[in-house]
């Protein structure tokens, strides 16, 4: 048995103010030809099939597209929710649709959702874990000690009464980390390590008895663990921290029982993600401007800061989404202690430190007075002028 395994789709996720919707169709529809040449019996799609909870009519499309292209080539799809996908909106027709091959598991009910599969070395039992915190694993089990995610999971799993003698799949999205070390983070899940410590984090061992576990929420591919527990990653670039990552998805072969292989087929995007960084005069000189179309982050070296350089930028690459600075300047503001900044000062004395330390000047009376004015609307202060 051949399964696909994606995760962190985040359709109508943008950069700035460029929409990805070409690039993730770009990348999808590349999928769905792999997944057709390969053969491929299901794919899994590990959660975060949205990047937000209300999508915009574009995304919904997308994804309406991809689904009905697997269905078309007769493959099962298999999908749970992620913490930036809506419960409801998920699984709306999620009844229907299984009459399709296509089954939704967005939201923990108190019984693992299972489904069957065969090929000739018998059944292989696939479970959906939607992404669960630990509030509401305790709602359904309420005489179980759960004050964590690891505990809110090992009670689901405990619950399921799952025959370890038979082929197990799961499809799951949390952060999962291997005894005694950390997934490599990437991006837009970094919300995940401010919560990483006794509350968020998953032992690895607790999934024991899945011969493949299909994990989602981290953005960087990797394993956990072990080969057989793995995030498959996100299949763009979404953020800064991504730009060096090499995007691919897992192709799993599942054979008799305890025989597992991990191929990971590589993903070139429409447009890639890159960092620039050096004097903008270099940057730009002829020469060096390659793949104009990418997606670029420039951090600027040049002592002075360039007039409308974003504007000037775009000249030569359009879909520049941020520019910053790495000079002498910059790096002393990064020196400043902030923590003893805001001590016995009062909002305009703080602001003014600030302005000074940006514009190398005195703030004028009457930026003082707008921004009076714009701190007395804000609640900020009630000083007059």
């Amino acid at each position: 048995m051949r399964l696909i395994h994606i995760a962190d789709l985040h359709i109508g996720k943008s950069l700035g103010e460029f929409s990805l919707i070409e690039d993730q169709k770009f990348i999808l529809d590349r999928i769905l030809e792999i997944a057709g040449e390969r053969a491929v019996d299901a794919v899994l799609i590990a959660g975060d099939v949205y990047d937000k909870p209300i999508p915009s009519e574009a995304a919904v499309g997308l994804f309406d597209s991809f689904i009905s292209g697997l269905a078309d080539r007769k493959i099962k799809t298999f999908v749970i929710s992620g913490n930036h996908d809506s419960d409801e909106r998920l699984n709306f027709g999620s009844s229907l649709f299984e009459t399709n091959g296509l089954y939704i598991s967005s939201k923990y009910n108190g019984t693992l959702y299972r489904q069957e599969l065969e090929d000739e070395h018998g059944k292989v039992s696939l479970y959906l874990l939607p992404f669960v915190k630990a509030s509401q694993v305790k709602h359904f089990f309420p005489g179980e000690e759960i004050d964590s995610y690891d505990q809110a999971v090992r009670v689901v799993l405990k619950h399921a009464d799952i025959d370890q003698s038979g082929r197990n799949v799961l499809v799951a999205h949390q952060f999962v980390a291997g005894k005694g070390e950390e997934p490599l983070m990437g991006g837009s899940e970094s919300a995940a390590v401010l919560n990483v410590g006794l509350v968020e984090k998953i032992g690895a061992d607790c999934f024991q008895a899945f011969d493949y576990v299909a994990l989602g929420h981290i953005h960087s591919p990797q394993r956990v663990g072990r080969d057989e527990i793995r995030y498959s990653g996100s299949p763009l670039k979404y953020s800064l921290s991504e730009v060096k990552n090499d995007k691919s998805f897992p192709i799993v072969t599942l054979g008799k029982k305890g025989e597992v292989s991990v191929e990971l087929v590589p993903l070139k995007p429409l447009r890639d993600m890159r960092h620039l960084k050096g004097r903008m005069e270099q940057l730009l000189k002829k020469e060096n401007i390659v793949s104009p179309d990418d997606f670029i982050y420039a951090t600027l070296t040049d002592e002075d800061t360039v007039s409308d350089a974003m504007g000037i930028f775009q000249q030569y690459y359009p879909n520049t989404v941020k520019i910053d600075y790495d000079n002498a300047h910059t790096r002393e503001i990064g020196q400043v202690d902030f923590s003893r900044v805001t001590e016995d000062k009062s909002f305009f004395e703080l602001f003014s430190d600030f302005y000074r330390s940006i514009y190398g000047c005195e703030i004028s009376e009457e930026e003082i007075s707008l921004m009076n004015v714009i701190a007395r609307e804000a609640g900020v202060t009630d000083e007059t002028d």
